[in-house]
């Protein structure tokens, strides 16, 4: 018998409200579906309600743009497959986590059509919730200690697509790149600046970036918030130890 699965389940996501996201989850639910031989409607239905890919949902954008950067330089890594596993657990819990995984590797098997699925993101995601994506995106990739071109060039692509001012996507990028100059790059200045402007810099980043910013998602969204914070924090202080300032 032929197996529809994966059919049914991107065709569910579309009724569903989800848009190219529902449709890339349901296909890959209904993928999970056709090897496990069960491909009832019902149950699907039942299943991708663990995975409500509601316009605005942020772990089901998060997700599926993983699985684009992880795709990108054509190796999917242990090291990032054990990121993301301990981003979710932190997020979700283990149970759920087993369950996030699974789609994943589905979604790692399947062309993300990117432009689409992050103009989704943009209509209905607030600005610092995509700040906060890339942030994460970034730690993917980052995190066997080498950011490959062409990881870089899809998370190039992602900001693009999501409306994601140069300056952001600057800072962002100097927090897990080591660049020249790179702790101003963070704070959105050049080393020219005076005291002053550091500090005014620094303010205004601090406001940017502060954890309640992103409190609409949920408390355990918070977790990664207050890393990026750190990570603008420390910026400022190794700044102020160079130049003395107090």
């Amino acid at each position: 018998m032929a197996k529809f699965g994966k059919w049914i389940g991107g065709g569910l996501g579309w009724a569903l409200g989800g848009g190219p996201i529902g449709a890339l989850l349901g296909f890959a639910i209904g993928s999970m579906f056709d090897k496990s031989g069960n491909d009832s409607v019902e149950n699907m239905t039942k299943t991708r309600g663990r995975y409500q890919s509601t316009p605005n949902d942020f772990g089901a954008s998060l997700l599926v743009l993983v699985a684009a950067v992880m795709k990108a330089d054509g190796k999917i890594l242990k090291s990032e497959l054990e990121y993301v596993r301990r981003f979710f657990n932190k997020q979700f819990g283990s149970e759920k986590t087993k369950q996030h995984l699974l789609v994943l590797r589905e979604l790692l098997k399947k062309d993300i059509p990117i432009q689409e699925v992050c103009l989704q993101i943009k209509t209905y995601t607030m600005y610092p919730a995509r700040l906060q994506l890339m942030h994460l995106l970034f730690g993917v990739a980052a995190v066997d200690g080498e950011m490959h071109e062409s990881e870089l060039a899809v998370i190039r692509q992602i900001a693009s697509y999501l409306g994601i001012r140069q300056a952001d996507y600057t800072s962002i990028k100097a927090m897990f790149l080591k660049e020249v100059d790179g702790d101003y790059k963070i704070l959105e200045i050049t080393k020219n600046a005076s005291d002053e402007e550091v500090k005014k810099a620094y303010r205004k980043m601090a406001v940017k970036y502060h954890p309640d910013k992103v409190s609409h998602m949920g408390d355990e969204y918070k977790v990664s918030a207050k890393q990026k914070f750190q990570k603008m924090k420390d910026a400022y202080d190794r700044i102020k130890k160079q130049r003395g300032m107090k």
